[in-house]
């Protein structure tokens, strides 16, 4: 009897031994479960948002243009536009092939164009018009065009430099600058566009064709002046050649090729 009380009082050791290390392992296996990286993500979130926050220092406005800067630029910018006008109309078919500016037969003696076509001296009527048009080339390929032009750039005044940089109208220097020079500019190229002519062989082939109209029975006397006419025809192809050049600088940014160019009509 004294030994099943022994063992009976023993039994509930063991059941507790038991419990016991049954809930040690069950601690032991749920403490791997816990997780500790969630904190170095978030720090590297927070370095990310604070690097594309930074922003650079705005750039600083130009300085206003003024009335000094205004008028250097227009002065610049029709000398430019005179070299490269003239370069354009100094090559071959320069005049010849650009309606803007190209010399037809002239329109008082159009009868005289009229009748002999209808001769059928139509070809020589053509040849005689680009013998027309090689001269104001020549002018137009002469040193001495360049003086005259930047002799007239010289005389000329501008009132509101500003204004003629901020106009909508892409030729108005050119404009004003034709208003105020092109009767004296006109005068000192009569001689060039004389000389041009008999180099040419258009004032001889012109006479030819005057001679050969005449011929005709019953027509109507017509007299020229060829050199008056192919001045007056050269001396505004010439402006219209400048005031194109003009209007590059004016839209064309590459065509600005100095700073101060680029300052005066870059910002308008």
């Amino acid at each position: 009897m004294l030994a099943l009380a022994i063992g009976l009082m023993a039994a509930p050791d063991a059941s507790a031994q038991t419990k016991t290390t049954t809930t040690k392992k069950t601690t032991t296996t749920k403490k791997p479960a816990t997780k500790t990286t969630a904190k170095p993500a978030a720090s590297k979130t927070t370095t990310t948002k604070v690097a594309t926050t930074t922003k650079a220092p705005a750039a600083p406005a130009p300085a206003p243009l003024t009335a000094e800067e205004a008028t250097a630029g227009v002065r610049e910018a029709l000398s430019l536009s005179i070299t490269r006008g003239l370069e354009a109309g100094g090559q071959a078919d320069g005049f010849n092939t650009n309606p803007d500016v190209r010399l037809g037969f002239p329109p008082e003696a159009e009868l005289v164009a009229t009748t002999l076509r209808g001769l059928r001296m139509g070809a020589v009527i053509d040849k005689f018009e680009v013998l027309l048009n090689r001269s104001a080339e020549s002018v137009a390929a002469n040193p001495q065009t360049a003086t005259i032009l930047n002799n007239a750039l010289q005389r000329l005044a501008i009132a509101d430099a500003l204004a003629l940089v901020n106009s909508r109208e892409g030729r108005a220097a050119s404009q004003l600058l034709k208003q105020q020079t092109a009767a004296q500019v006109r005068e000192e190229l009569k001689p060039l566009v004389a000389a041009a002519l008999e180099q040419t062989g258009a004032k001889q082939l012109y006479g030819e064709l005057m001679l050969r109209y005449k011929k005709v029975p019953l027509v109507t006397p017509i007299t020229t002046d060829l050199p008056t006419y192919a001045t007056d025809k050269t001396t505004e192809g010439l402006y219209t050649l400048l005031a194109d050049e003009e209007s590059r600088i004016r839209l064309n940014a590459s065509a600005r090729t100095t700073a101060s160019l680029q300052r005066v009509f870059g910002s308008r």
